[in-house]
């Protein structure tokens, strides 16, 4: 019997608030690890304080993905006193280390509109964390880090600029320390949340429009052309009818398995909460998706699950 994953896939038991799942294989424990913005749903207050003060949770999957185990938040990434916010990581894997770009934001804030910047960390277990900085691209309000290697070497980040109208803009890197703004890649509408992965023979983009993934296919990574919208029409899983939101990727062969994140107790197509912890509560979800003649199709049936170890040295 093949391995179907449960949905919803991940639920936080202690704030109830998983967003913005990235996953990455642990080469150490041959786990699979999904780390998150743990968002705290049981916050009072109006405004956007229950998704500051933020710390990065983390599940754990020793059986290919199909259950999770809480384990925690990831320890040592402050560097400076203070309850302060962590959004939305992106990890890689490359030359021994992990290099993780994390949003980050002083405080917590009740709006927002706070400046965010977007930090470098590298590590080599995914526990012991050194901070190498935050990177400069040419704004104060960035965040939402997608980094993938370009085809003649060095490596390319996506990232939403909200001085530029909530944009996707990009920067180079050679060595994944030092990054060059390359200015702006996506402005059709305000989105975030890109996320870049090959499949099929073609690069592929993600955004988050709050209506639904934006799809964009790429032969180059550089130039984008737009195809649509995956994870908008509702599904009929347990916590899965409404849009999906800020996606992750992995691809094993001709398959992608799409990790992001649901707003259950909010009716379909609407995007805010009422402060209410019915409508600010968050699920994770996966569901899968193929090339079929040169589009991207992604399915919210019921998926099966058998992540193997992720081979890429990136």
């Amino acid at each position: 019997m093949n391995p179907v994953a449960p949905a919803p896939l991940f639920r936080d038991p202690v704030y109830d608030g998983a967003a913005d799942p990235t996953a990455i294989f642990n080469r150490a424990t041959g786990e699979w690890w999904l780390v998150y913005t743990n968002r705290r749903t049981t916050a009072h207050g109006p405004g956007a304080g229950w998704v500051h003060g933020t710390d990065l949770g983390v599940a754990v999957s020793a059986d290919g993905g199909r259950t999770w185990t809480y384990r925690g938040t990831l320890p040592g990434l402050d560097t400076e006193w203070g309850r302060n916010t962590f959004w939305a990581p992106e990890i890689v894997w490359h030359d021994g280390r992990y290099h993780m770009y994390v949003s980050y934001i002083r405080g917590v804030p009740d709006s927002w509109a706070a400046p965010a910047e977007i930090r470098h960390y590298t590590s080599p277990d995914l526990l012991a964390w050194t901070f190498h900085g935050a990177l400069g691209l040419d704004s104060d309000r960035v965040i939402d880090a997608c980094v993938h290697p370009l085809p003649d070497g060095g490596w390319r980040m996506w990232f939403k600029d909200e001085t530029r109208g909530s944009a996707t803009c990009a920067a180079d890197s050679p060595d994944l320390h030092e990054w060059k703004p390359t200015g702006v890649v996506l402005d059709h509408r305000p989105h975030e949340g890109p996320n870049v992965f090959t499949l099929g023979g073609a690069h592929w983009m993600l955004v988050d429009e709050w209506r639904g993934q934006g799809v964009f296919r790429s032969a180059d990574l550089t130039t984008w052309e737009y195809q649509g919208l995956v994870l908008d029409a509702p599904g009929h899983r347990v916590d899965d009818g409404n849009i999906g939101h800020h996606a992750d990727v992995v691809v094993q062969g001709d398959t992608a398995y799409v990790f992001y994140f649901t707003h259950p107790g909010r009716p379909p197509g609407i995007t805010d909460d009422d402060g209410t912890h019915r409508t600010r509560r968050s699920s994770l979800q996966v569901a899968t998706a193929r090339v079929v003649d040169g589009v991207l199709h992604c399915d919210r049936a019921p998926t099966e699950l058998d992540l193997g170890p992720d081979p890429e040295d990136g």
